[in-house]
């Protein structure tokens, strides 16, 4: 038996449960395969920003199948992936072979990496998110990021009935982030999977210094 789905996303197994605030549910997914916002390879917009900032650290919250991570880390940038869920960690330890060790399975609104990261990277992790952590996910990027590092990545616009993915509305986004950030590249994504199709866009925000905020 699966659960109606859209016809751009594979159809849905019924799944035990339903609160994305719990480990289980991503788990569930990641046992069953059904990942489908996995893009199985490395976004054009992630390879140029990461091109243009090889010297930087880079923290990936939710990261999932870590595809990113592993293209990081080939490359010899210092990265950290984490991701909530055991099953998530472990599927990303296993297609990071030799570079396992820079996945960890951790908490991201209790999370204190070993280095101070000069990037965080978004993709689908604030769509993740029920709507009532937005303000964690602000404070704490906020808190991670010092003065002019980027919170950069693939953010998820449009409202859905129920989530995830839990689209957001632009002007919220604006208002969630300005306290702390500045909005300093928007461009459109070409290569977007079927799941995000027209409804993603390459944002970077730096962090803005805090006597100033």
């Amino acid at each position: 038996m699966t659960e109606p789905s859209r016809p751009d996303v594979p159809a849905v197994p019924t799944f035990a449960t339903r609160d994305p605030n719990s480990p289980d549910f991503w788990d569930e997914r990641f046992e069953h395969g059904f990942t489908p916002w996995d893009q199985a390879g490395v976004p054009a917009a992630f390879q140029s920003f990461a091109t243009r900032h090889t010297d930087t650290a880079v923290l990936i919250p939710g990261c999932g199948s870590a595809w990113e991570a592993l293209w990081l880390a080939n490359r010899g940038q210092q990265v950290r992936a984490i991701d909530f869920a055991p099953a998530a960690v472990d599927t990303a330890r296993a297609q990071l072979g030799l570079h396992g060790n820079v996945v960890e399975q951790a908490d991201f609104f209790a999370y204190q990496p070993p280095f101070t990261p000069g990037w965080i990277y978004e993709r689908a992790f604030l769509c993740a998110l029920p709507v009532a952590r937005r303000a964690d996910y602000a404070q704490q990027m906020a808190r991670l990021l010092p003065p002019g590092g980027f919170l950069a990545g693939f953010f998820f616009f449009g409202m859905e009935p129920k989530g995830p993915p839990f689209g957001i509305d632009r002007a919220e986004l604006d208002a969630l982030l300005a306290q702390h950030f500045e909005l300093i590249e928007d461009e459109p994504v070409a290569d977007s999977i079927p799941f995000f199709a027209g409804r993603e866009r390459w944002l970077t925000w730096r962090r803005r210094d805090s006597r100033q905020v």
